[in-house]
């Protein structure tokens, strides 16, 4: 604090007897003006017999000459509590040990003290203010004065005596609350570590990090499971040890992909891939398979994840394993949904959602979010672009229901963003920009950082779509820099798509041709057929749209949309195909073509009850007709 407001505090605490003047300065220059420092400096001086108490505050008993004031805080607080009679530091040291939050049930469980001599100093501790109370329901719980006070009485203990305690707490917890043990998993996994009782601290450590998955708490998941790790290092080798192992490197992996942090993901996997090999563990080395096939296929080697993922697959059938099917049928889905080869995937997926009902719903099966929600979510990307939107809708809302259900951030983004995508496809923004607005603003708070580009890209884009193209830009080209920042690619070649058409629809040509064909590069280069699609058809409008039209390459890029379209049974895309080509023919005056291709436009959005559609190429089809 200022000097000022270090008097105006010491004012407070002694009163304005005259010959506290010097040793108030002398308390400012040693303190800093640190309030706690000074509030235990005086304390100190109280309880040494140094001040006394006087008519409205205290007095110096002794010569300001003759005054040590410890130079640090810790020095203070160190003396205080050697001051202390030896039951009451004994308690106190026993209290630091449980930790800042201190339960009372537990103290008196470890502290060999009968209940009335327990409270009694406690109430002693309290009236020297080391510890207060925190609450009296549902149990009677104390914390400490300050951080520090903590550190203190916990540094003063000898290092045996510690660890002996915190095996102790480890016993009184698992007595005290054996009906409600994994809640405590994370404070059972630190007194285990630091009471070296090895197995319990590897056991407790991943239950720790299990439980810091469903609060999407991704730092403190990884940090769990490191720390369990290096706790396995001190048990004796064995099967089961090399088991634990393995599983202690593939647990945290959805936590750190959601990072963005690949590289030891990858490593990670590679070396409880070696370990399971060295054991011939099936299991394991199919759970191995079905997480590499995610790996490839963020790095766009789509090759790679359908061989791992059929490889997964194959193994979960052998073994009858029905954790891992789930597994290696929602990564390989979603491989062949960015593939375009939605059939394949809808198989899959629909397989996991038509599997998991009842309690199966709320089970992960090994990966970072719910699989009733993640597989609905691929899902109905394929049924949107297939055009089955009544049956998208259906799973959409429901991937929604069950997300928000489990309340699971990751599942929500997920489930958010199917929604989005079908709404994109069906034109309906009014739906699409809430949804992906919550799933964007879930990204930002728990540091979802894999899930932002796609995220973002898609709002950006239905921004764009609703005329907002000012505010659009900057959300896609953060989107594209996040990308890039990641070193993730796996579907990039769409959200450049999205960035393209947003310059078209800003009459910035140029740029919408360069980033059109940079999209079309990607998706040809990784094989991302479905998205090759969509930029010809992008590259198709923007021709189109250029003055003069350029309809011989206008009309290349639709026909060849419309051909890969069609192979792939992306229904609307073949409707804003023959909407693009009707469109360009009544430009170039070539009305025969331009109603042969409206006309079917109209036909299949019918067919599709894609209304938004339909009045704007009636009204085209009217104008041909006119003319």
């Amino acid at each position: 604090m200022p000097a000022a407001s270090a008097e105006e505090l010491l004012q407070a605490l002694l009163g304005d007897d005259p010959s506290l003047v010097p040793l108030k300065r002398l308390l400012i220059e040693r303190t800093e003006g640190n309030p706690f420092f000074l509030e235990e400096s005086v304390r100190a001086l109280v309880e040494t017999g140094v001040l006394v108490g006087a008519r409205g505050g205290y007095r110096l008993a002794k010569p300001l000459e003759s005054l040590q004031v410890p130079a640090t805080v810790h020095a203070v607080l160190a003396a205080r509590i050697d001051r202390l009679p030896p039951e009451e530091k004994r308690l106190l040291q026993t209290a630091a040990v449980i930790g800042t939050e201190v339960p009372f049930a537990l103290l008196q469980a470890i502290a060999e003290l009968c209940e009335e001599e327990l409270r009694r100093a406690l109430g002693h501790l309290q009236a020297a203010e080391f510890l207060y109370e925190t609450s009296l329901f549902p149990e009677l719980d104390y914390t400490f004065k300050h951080a520090l006070t903590h550190e203190v009485a916990y540094g003063s203990l000898l290092q045996e005596r510690r660890r002996a305690l915190h095996t102790s707490i480890v016993e009184a917890i698992e007595r005290l609350y054996a009906d409600r043990l994994p809640e405590q998993a994370e404070r059972l996994a630190q007194h285990a570590f630091r009471g070296e009782v090895w197995d319990k601290a590897v056991a407790y450590g991943r239950q720790a990090g299990t439980r810091a998955q469903t609060r999407s708490a991704l730092r403190e998941v990884v940090a769990c499971f490191e720390q369990a790790l290096a706790d396995l290092t001190h048990l004796p080798e064995s099967r089961a040890m090399q088991e634990q192992a393995i599983n202690l490197r593939l647990d945290p992996g959805n936590a750190l992909w959601s990072l963005g942090e690949f590289r030891q993901a990858l490593d990670s996997l590679r070396e409880a891939a070696t370990l399971a090999e060295a054991l011939d563990d099936q299991p394991r080395l199919g759970r191995v398979s079905a997480l590499m096939s995610r790996y490839f296929r963020e790095i766009r080697d789509y090759d790679g994840a359908v061989t791992s993922g059929q490889h997964a697959l194959a193994v979960a059938e052998t073994l009858g394993d029905f954790a891992l099917q789930v597994m290696a049928s929602n990564y390989l889905g979603v491989a062949y949904h960015i593939l375009g080869d939605h059939r394949r995937a809808m198989g899959l997926l629909r397989s996991n959602v038509e599997s998991l009902a009842g309690d199966l719903l709320r089970e992960r099966f090994g990966l970072a979010g719910f699989p009733s929600v993640l597989s609905r979510a691929w899902l109905v990307r394929s049924l949107a672009e297939l055009g089955a939107f009544p049956e998208g809708i259906a799973h959409g809302e429901e991937a929604v229901r069950i997300a928000e259900a489990v309340d699971h951030p990751l599942s929500l983004i997920h489930a958010y963003h199917g929604v989005g995508f079908l709404s994109l496809r069906k034109r309906n923004l009014a739906r699409a920009i809430p949804v992906l607005e919550r799933g964007l603003d879930l990204c930002r708070v728990y540091n979802i950082l894999l899930r932002f580009p796609e995220t973002a890209s898609a709002l950006g884009y239905a921004h764009a779509l609703s005329g907002r193209v000012a505010e659009a830009l900057p959300l896609l080209e953060q989107a594209e820099q996040r990308d890039a920042a990641l070193g993730t690619i796996g579907g990039q070649s769409l959200r450049v798509s999205y960035v393209s058409e947003a310059y078209l629809l800003a009459g910035r040509m140029q740029e919408a041709v360069q980033l059109a064909g940079r999209a079309l590069d990607l998706a040809r280069a990784h094989k991302e057929r479905g998205y090759e699609a969509w930029a010809l058809r992008l590259l198709g409008e923007i021709a189109t749209y250029q003055n003069p039209p350029e309809v011989e390459p206008a009309a290349q890029h639709y026909r060849q949309a419309l051909a890969l379209a069609d192979e792939l049974g992306m229904r609307p895309l073949v409707a804003h195909c023959h909407l693009g080509l009707g469109t360009l023919y009544a430009k170039a005056g070539q009305q025969e073509q331009a109603r042969a291709e409206l006309s079917t436009a109209i036909a299949i959005y019918r067919a599709m009850a894609m209304t938004f559609w339909i009045p704007q190429v009636e009204a085209a089809l009217g104008q041909v007709e006119e003319q």
